[in-house]
């Protein structure tokens, strides 16, 4: 047979192959059609003369599912705590009721954060007068210029009054001098490769009120008011992705608005400090920091002379876990004495640790201890003083929290007897 005859053929085969093919796929969408639930080819908005369908009548713009989400330029949070303390002196014993509110508004931005605490406590002893012990603004911002420079500025004012009880307070002290301090700083830091620098200045006000005593005598503490202004420079190098290697450097004025009532003249002072350190961080785990320094306190009266003082500071803080946290520090302080203290400097080196661990999402235990020691130059007055405690925060929901706490202080100052003070708190806190 020739070979178009078999091409002829084969043509002939394929045209009725294809042409039973379209007649079982017609049946076959047919029944498709018949059966169908309305999600393939047989919607309804689909058969013919049911499209276009009549428009759904419009939803009202205060419908709740067309309310575009609310995003406030602040988050607020607050709480509220009561708290009632049992206390035992060397004097004698205390009841005492605190009220404590507390507030906080933060924003952040792309390249902003900001952030304000405010906080009082109102002190009601059981046979004594209502009075804000404490009262406390803070006003916290940072921008990011760029990814390597960053601005910080802070403002911040405390109002706080020592409870006569207080381990430390001179024996008679009926009611401590009360205590203003409000300062603002600021500062720029910059990265330059492996290399930081920071450069920060600060603005401090320190007002004090008079001191009572049983006998009824009243101490003027005005002498001790001054402005504070200072600056300082850092520099730090990055050896590592874990270890940095800095250096820093602090000016200071101190300024006083009378003379003293002892020295006759103004103790105005200019005070100077460097010191060096390392500083390391492991991921969440562990950071650490440690200096070394010298610091020098130089009269403006050539008489009153200069104090020297070495300079420990120290800071850790270890987190193994989420439910584990443990942070220990040392710092040294060089200031004026302050109210009720001899001396024109008082030098102070501190140390303190303190652990939470979370049991669960109810349970919160914590322990802390703490320890002191003074000296003031011109002056042979020393005081020590160390305490301990342990407490407990019970959530009882997502809003209310019971708190119990103990704790010890003592301490020990120059030509007063030794004082020890056991406390007992427990209290509740409502919050957001």
């Amino acid at each position: 047979m020739p070979l178009r005859s078999f091409r002829h053929i084969g043509q002939i085969g394929a045209a009725s192959a294809l042409c039973a093919l379209a007649m079982a796929g017609s049946a076959l969408a047919q029944t498709q059609l018949g059966n169908g639930d309305g999600s393939d080819a047989d919607n309804q908005r689909l058969l013919p003369g049911v499209y276009p369908a009549a428009p759904v009548d419009a939803l009202p713009l205060d419908f709740p599912g067309l309310r575009e989400p609310y995003d406030p330029f602040f988050n607020i949070d607050w709480s509220m705590a009561l708290r009632g303390s049992y206390t035992k002196t060397n004097d004698g014993e205390q009841f005492d009721v605190v009220l404590a509110p507390s507030v906080s508004f933060e924003h952040a931005g792309s390249r902003s954060q900001i952030k304000f605490n405010a906080g009082a406590e109102v002190d009601q002893p059981v046979d004594g007068q209502i009075d804000v012990s404490a009262l406390r603004l803070d006003l916290s911002t940072n921008y990011a210029l760029d990814s390597v420079t960053t601005l910080d500025a802070n403002a911040d004012l405390s109002i706080s009054r020592d409870r006569p009880d207080t381990p430390g307070l001179a024996n008679g002290i009926t009611q401590a001098p009360q205590t203003v301090v409000g300062s603002v700083d600021g500062g720029v830091t910059r990265q330059f490769g492996r290399f930081n620098v920071g450069v920060t200045g600060e603005v401090t006000r320190s007002l004090y009120g008079n001191t009572t005593y049983a006998d009824g005598s009243v101490v003027d503490n005005s002498e001790q008011d001054l402005w504070t202004a200072g600056g300082g420079l850092r520099l730090g190098f990055q050896a590592t992705p874990i270890f940095e290697i800095f250096t820093e450097a602090n000016l200071g004025r101190e300024m006083f608005d009378r003379p003293s009532s002892v020295l006759l003249i103004k103790p105005d002072a200019t005070n100077t400090s460097i010191k060096a350190g390392v500083s390391g961080k492991w991921n969440e785990v562990l950071s650490a920091e440690a200096s070394v320094g010298l610091g020098l306190r130089r009269f403006d009266e050539a008489s009153l002379g200069e104090v020297k003082s070495n300079l420990y500071d120290a800071r850790l803080v270890f987190s193994p876990d989420p439910t584990w946290r443990f942070t220990a520090g040392l710092t040294t302080t060089v200031a004026p004495p302050g109210p009720d203290n001899g001396g024109l400097t008082k030098v102070e080196y501190a140390a303190n640790a303190d652990v939470n661990y979370t049991v669960n999402s109810w349970l919160v235990l914590r322990a802390l201890a703490d320890w002191n020691t003074s000296t003031f130059d011109g002056s042979s007055d020393t005081e020590t003083g160390y305490g301990y405690g342990v407490g407990a925060d019970y959530s009882v929901n997502a809003h209310t929290a019971l708190t119990a706490d103990y704790g010890y202080e003592h301490a020990d100052k120059t030509n007063d007897s030794p004082e020890d003070s056991h406390r007992v708190t427990v209290g509740v806190t409502v919050k957001r």
